[in-house]
């Protein structure tokens, strides 16, 4: 039943075919030049990023997402945390770096470097809205959201899109930070596990219909859950995805702050003595202000 439900929506298509192309693109430009494209980054980002993003709008959490509660509610869970992580996979942002040139790379330097792209990939963001996003699945707004074909269009680009941009400066390392910001965005991560998870249990707990819509009418195959069953499955595959999603972050965060770590340590060690001692006189009088 969940693998054999799929359905055909224009939108999602045109996202995959334009992807596709802009990505493939770059992998033929480099050729042209006479360099290789890594093949694993090429199959995270076809078979398990552009993948993810068909089987959950194409699949059955897109064709029941107007109907089910729990379907909605992970289609936006996956949407904003798994699927950007694995087009991530792709390296998309390395991949364009090494293929434009000129003005085209300096305007997305430029956007990368922008307000607006570090407020969302810094881990503060990251939880605050995941728990205001979330926290919507509690009131009647998600299912006025849930029963607007409009809305289900521009969760299909727009969440995809948040997520990217949270998980992309992380990733790829758009951005600079020094060990000790990376140190506190480790933590927050930590804090994060916690946050996600209330929307979730809120759900699972509550034994009042949330969003306040009414009964499926009509005939219904025989899986279809209750009301209440189904605001609790959307509490539990909430609350799993979102803990689960942390993990990797954790991980990726790691491995970055080892890099820095080794990279802060490499240019002490490389100063003078003289420098070294003026550094510390430095700090001291920081200290002492």
């Amino acid at each position: 039943m969940f693998l054999e439900t799929w359905q055909l929506d224009p939108l999602t298509v045109v996202v995959l075919v334009v992807a596709a192309l802009l990505y493939g693109g770059g992998i033929v430009a480099l050729g042209r030049r006479g360099e290789r494209w890594p093949l694993l980054p090429t199959l995270g980002f076809y078979l398990l990023g552009l993948g993810s993003f068909a089987v959950v709008n194409l699949g059955f959490l897109g064709v029941y997402s107007g109907e089910l509660r729990w379907a909605f509610t992970t289609r936006i869970a996956l949407l904003l945390f798994a699927v950007p992580g694995l087009i991530s996979l792709g390296l998309p942002i390395t991949l364009a770096r090494r293929v434009l040139g000129g003005l085209p790379r300096k305007v997305m330097d430029a956007v990368l470097d922008s307000r607006l792209v570090r407020l969302f990939g810094n881990a503060v963001f990251a939880p605050l809205f995941a728990l205001g996003a979330f926290l919507v699945f509690l009131t009647p707004i998600a299912g006025n959201l849930r029963g607007s074909p409009i809305a289900q269009a521009l969760i299909t680009v727009l969440v995809p899109a948040v997520g990217i941009l949270m998980v992309l400066p992380i990733i790829e390392q758009t951005t600079q930070r020094t060990s000790f910001f990376i140190t506190v965005e480790f933590f927050l991560v930590f804090v994060e596990l916690v946050i996600d998870a209330i929307p979730g249990i809120l759900l699972r707990l509550n034994n009042s219909i949330l969003d306040h819509v009414a009964p499926v009418l009509g005939a219904l195959p025989p899986w279809f859950p209750s009301r209440l069953h189904d605001q609790h499955l959307s509490g539990d595959f909430l609350w799993f995805i979102a803990e689960i999603a942390d993990i990797p972050v954790l991980f990726v965060l790691f491995l970055r702050w080892q890099r820095v770590d080794r990279k802060e340590a490499r240019t002490l060690d490389d100063l003078s003595d003289e420098e070294t001692e003026a550094l510390m006189q430095q700090h001291l009088r920081a200290r002492s202000h």
